[in-house]
């Protein structure tokens, strides 16, 4: 039986280098985006073994269409999302807050929804899935209060994910990420605004980590739960941030 895998943010960053690793790892992939050829140049990458759909997450009817049109669904990376624009808390416009919490949270919760339907109608039924949070799911960045908001919310997201499927088969686990070098933190190495008022320069890794890690996580078999795992480049300022 093929194994079926949906990364969502799959045209750049962690979200290819997860569809392209969970290709080679003899899994079934679907990556979604909304970017036609920044899907293009995954499925490329992978040698066409990889399929794409342009699809907005925060779009439910188009989720439901899309997961509804699967036969199967194994795996479910929930990788889409945007940083908040950098402003302190009474310079946030709310159609900025509203697009965050619409792409980091409603639209994983869609995704995860459509995903769960597909897997307990599936035979044998059950499945993974997998949420990307940050580090900010732990401890804010300054002037980053929208994003930070949705990655505590996606921590809740995922335990009431894994707590509702344990009779079902479906177990959820969310990858909390610090630092992985993509184009989203590129501007740490011109450094970035830290808690007390200074700009430093913050160190990175490379993502192939990350998606080492969701293959090997979705492999596992659905009677084994990882509820969280955290990855990140050492030295970063984390433990102690403040």
């Amino acid at each position: 039986m093929t194994r079926v895998a949906v990364v969502t943010g799959g045209g750049s960053g962690l979200g290819r280098e997860m569809a392209l690793a969970l290709a080679a790892a003899g899994f079934q992939v679907w990556v979604t985006g909304r970017t036609e050829a920044k899907l293009k140049e995954t499925v490329d990458a992978a040698g066409g073994a990889v399929r794409h759909v342009v699809l907005d997450v925060a779009d439910g009817a188009a989720v439901r269409e899309f997961f509804g049109g699967l036969e199967r669904v194994d795996v479910l990376v929930n990788n889409a999302g945007i940083g908040s624009p950098v402003a302190a808390v009474q310079d946030v416009a709310e159609e900025d807050w509203r697009r965050v919490v619409d792409t980091n949270l409603t639209g994983s919760f869609l995704c995860a929804q459509a995903a769960y339907d597909v897997m307990l109608r599936q035979d044998p039924k059950g499945g993974r899935i997998i949420n990307n949070g940050s580090i900010s799911a732990h401890v804010p960045r300054p002037q980053g209060i929208a994003y930070t908001a949705t990655k505590h919310a996606v921590t809740g997201l995922t335990k009431s994910l894994e707590l509702e499927g344990r009779a079902h088969g479906i177990t959820a686990c969310q990858i909390d990420i610090g630092n992985a070098a993509t184009a989203m933190t590129a501007r740490m190495e011109q450094g970035v605004l830290q808690p007390d008022g200074s700009i430093a320069v913050e160190p990175t890794f490379d993502p192939k980590i990350v998606a080492d890690f969701v293959v090997r996580i979705a492999e596992l078999p659905t009677s084994v739960a990882v509820p969280t795992l955290t990855v990140m480049a050492a030295g970063m300022p984390y433990v102690g941030r403040g």
